[in-house]
């Protein structure tokens, strides 16, 4: 009778557990968002006596800051897609690197997510197998790029016909936001033949769920391509 009473509860927990996590996330970024929202409104507020009875009337929307977020990331596409929008974005990048300490800080926000999103680099386009943390271990990783300036000069010149480098991410379990950069020798490198979506599903199950449960191998993955001006970027 317990065994069963303990089966039950497990499988109770297995359908409410996914559903209750993400019910959380996506409640705690609504609640990040509206937060923000209601600061930007109370300084409306400060500066515009008048429209207080408004910003009460929007504050009891639910979720208004998210959709208000989304619309503003949207209509900000739109508008630095035209010439017009370019000038702009190209003087308040002029503007930002111009300030000491933030233009640090801008510049290489900027230049990962220009890399990631912008779809033209490397960065998380494939899954990977590497030594970690010691050479009887392997981990999880993903293809970040290929390591650049001065670290590949001396990388090349303490390495000499040793082979080329990869600059890899190794997340952590089960919070794959955290984790650890390696540059990693590509001999070393093994490429999976999943996804980044199944590998990171495979992380944050820390093993579990494994990816392509089929019953056989599949093909070897081709080679790690990475362009040859990335590894020459100074």
């Amino acid at each position: 009778m317990m065994s069963r009473l303990r089966q039950y509860f497990i499988t109770g927990l297995v359908v409410w557990l996914p559903m209750s996590v993400t019910v959380w996330i996506v409640l705690w970024l609504i609640g990040i968002l509206d937060g923000v929202f209601g600061a930007v409104l109370s300084a409306l507020v400060r500066a515009l006596p008048g429209f207080e009875s408004i910003a009460e009337l929007l504050l009891r929307v639910p979720g208004l800051g998210l959709i208000l977020v989304a619309l503003v990331f949207v209509a900000t596409g739109l508008f630095v897609t035209n010439m017009a929008g370019q000038w702009w974005l190209r003087q308040w990048n002029r503007l930002m690197t111009h300030i000491p300490v933030v233009r640090g800080i801008y510049s290489s926000v900027k230049q990962v997510s220009d890399t990631m999103f912008s779809g033209r680099g490397q960065a998380f386009s494939k899954a990977l197998l590497v030594r970690y943390p010691h050479q009887g271990t392997w981990a999880v990783a993903f293809l970040t790029g290929a390591p650049g300036g001065e670290v590949a000069q001396r990388l090349e010149r303490a390495n000499a016909g040793a082979g080329d480098f990869v600059s890899v991410f190794v997340p952590t379990t089960p919070n794959p936001t955290s984790g650890f950069f390696l540059l990693a020798p590509r001999a070393d490198v093994i490429e999976l033949n999943m996804s980044v979506h199944e590998a990171l599903k495979y992380v944050i199950s820390m093993g579990v769920v494994a990816p392509g449960e089929t019953g056989h191998m599949s093909p070897p993955a081709p080679p790690i391509l990475i362009p040859s001006d990335t590894k020459q970027r100074e």
